[in-house]
Parts: structure tokens; sequence; C-alpha cells
């Protein structure tokens, strides 16, 4: 053994190459098999003389590590080739990489909210965005002269038949439509849909938006149940320490009527633009069903008795998400959507 044989050896392991795995495999064979060219070095080491052991012990040990990195490295290399080349091949692969999306927040809270329902006993109902003046305001007990008939609330489609046809203003002429086809109660349905006003578009308010209204409808139902079916919903929809009050308010439909309010998780009653400093952020309107609304679906008002409430799903959102502008929920800005991506 010399240490030209072993500085001939690093030179040639320094300069190897391989262009697929079996040549790496016979590189490794070469040099590290039990025939291999460090291991014949290693059993000529047993006649190196005793003072030159340690000299040629340490270069002995050098090369087997320069071998042993050079074979990973090539492996690695021809790894790495290989992958290319068969992505370059795939032909199934998209042409550009695109990031996942997520779901959208007004989708989010409307789930939830249903979800909360159905667990209450309520089932889903659904109707037409395009309505007619009768399930939108007549059979809701809205007079002729009221105010939301007039253009500046609604956006009417054709005013000139008898029946006028408008973009409905609120999901709860799908109650009117369920009562008319279900009419023997009991009635238990959520109503979710989109609706548009004729508002000015602001962080607190906008033309387009989503509602989720609810009936019931049966036997000796109170006001007593409408407030105990509020306050679990706001439980389950924002956690056990929410607090909830009822303020009296008049709606055509119901009576008597109510609007509810949730303590500010987002200022906690420090005051923001949101609550407009009261600590207090409307999220419902509620009451009980007028036995007029009753009688004008077929249903007998001196039998039966009933509740119903509407709530803005963006209204619930913000709240929810401590979101401080609702027109964030249409612009469709990826930074913001993509904060609710870990929502489930």
């Amino acid at each position: 053994m010399n240490s030209e044989s072993i500085e001939e050896l690093k030179a040639r392991i320094a300069a190897s190459g391989a262009k697929k795995l079996q040549d790496v495999e016979e590189f490794r064979v070469g040099m590290l098999g039990k025939k291999g060219e460090i291991t014949r070095l290693f059993e000529e080491f047993r006649t190196v003389a005793p003072e030159q052991k340690r000299e040629f012990g340490q270069k002995l040990n050098q090369l087997k590590q320069q071998a042993q990195a050079k074979i990973e490295e090539l492996r690695e290399a021809v790894e790495e080739e290989q992958t290319a080349t068969t992505v370059d091949n795939d032909l199934t692969r998209p042409g550009d990489d695109f990031e996942l999306g997520s779901r959208h927040p007004i989708s989010l809270a409307r789930e939830e909210i249903i979800g909360i329902f159905r667990k209450f006993g309520y089932n889903v109902a659904e109707g037409p965005e395009i309505e007619d003046d009768w399930h939108v305001f007549s059979a809701l007990n809205f007079p002729p002269e009221h105010p939301a008939r007039d253009m500046q609330d609604t956006f009417f489609i054709a005013t000139d038949t008898d029946d006028k046809i408008l973009l409905r203003t609120h999901t709860s002429s799908v109650q009117v439509r369920t009562m008319e086809r279900m009419k023997t109660p009991p009635i238990r349905v959520i109503c979710p849909g989109r609706v548009f006003r004729n508002e000015a578009i602001s962080a607190r308010a906008h033309c387009i938006f989503h509602q989720v209204e609810g009936l019931y409808i049966d036997r000796n139902v109170t006001f007593a149940d409408l407030r105990q079916a509020i306050l679990l919903f706001c439980r389950e929809m924002f956690g056990p320490d929410v607090r909830i009050r009822m303020r009296p308010s008049y709606f055509p439909f119901t009576e008597p009527s109510s609007e509810v309010d949730v303590s500010c998780n987002i200022c906690h009653g420090k005051g923001c633009n949101i609550c407009k400093g009261t600590g207090w952020l409307e999220i419902l309107g509620c009451g009980m069903v007028d036995p007029n609304v009753l009688s004008a679906s077929g249903i007998d008002p001196d039998v039966y008795t009933g509740f119903a409430f509407g709530m803005g799903i963006e209204r619930i959102a913000m709240l929810k998400w401590q979101v401080k502008d609702l027109r964030m929920y249409f612009e469709n800005d990826v930074r913001f959507l993509k904060e609710f991506q870990t929502v489930v």
C-alpha cells in the first residue's frame, strides 16, 4: 500500500459521474463492495508497518468517507433528473400551477346557521328570487301605502301587470309559500337566500345581501318560545357568554315584534364604527306571526300561533369573524378570502 494509490482513487472518485441509478450502484460496488478497491485497501492495511498504521488509517477513513458522500451525491442527482423528466412528460398535469381556493365566508356562515337550526328540528325551504307582490307584501300584511312598496326601497321588474313583479326584499316570501303548501301545522322551517333592496352601499349596508328567516307554527306557541330559540341560537353561534337584548319594534307581519341585539365582540363594548359606540349589534328581527298572515295562507289563527325571525348573514359573519366592512364580502379580494382557508 502506498499514498499514491490512495490519492489516485481520490481523484477518480471526485471525477466520477452517473446517468442512471444502475451506474451509481456499479460505482458503489466497485469501490465499497466485497471486492471493491477501497475494501481491498483495508485488507492490505493489515500488512502496513506499525509505525505507518496511524497515517494510512486516517487516509483510508477519509477515502471511504469521500466515496460514501460521492455515492449519495450521484444518487440524488440522478433521482432529481429522472423526476424532472417524468414530470415534464406527464401530459395529465395542469399547464400552470394554481393555488387551491377556499369557501366564501358568506357560505361558511350560511351553512353554520343552517346547521344550528337543523339541530333544533327546522327544515330548509327555498323559493324564487323574482317574486310577485302577493308573496312579498300583500300576504304578509303590508298595506298598499307601506313605504317598502315604494321604488326607493324595492327593485320592481314589472309594474304594469295586475300583480307586480319584483326582486324579493326578504325571504319571508318563502315562508308564505311554505304555509300555502303545508296548510296544516306544525310548520318549522328556515328560509335562506339572497335578497335585494335599493339601499346606499356602506360598511353596514348593501343593495344585495343574504338572509336566513325562520318560521314555527303550532298550537300554543308563545313569545317565550321565540326568545328561547333566539337565545339558544346566539349561544351556539357566538359562544356561551354572549348576551342578547330584545327591543320592541314593528313589522307588518308580526305582532308583537322585537329587534334582537347581541353584545359586540368586535370592540367588547368600548365603541366602534360597527356598533356605533353602543356595545350592541343588531342581528335580527322577530315576533309572533300576525293572525292576518296566518289567515291569508289558509291557516286558522284561532287554533294555531307561531313566531318568525329573520337575520342577515353578512351581519352574522361580520360579528363572528370581526369583519368591519361588509363591502369586503363582495370585492373578492384574494387577500381577504385567504383568511378563511382554515375556517371549517
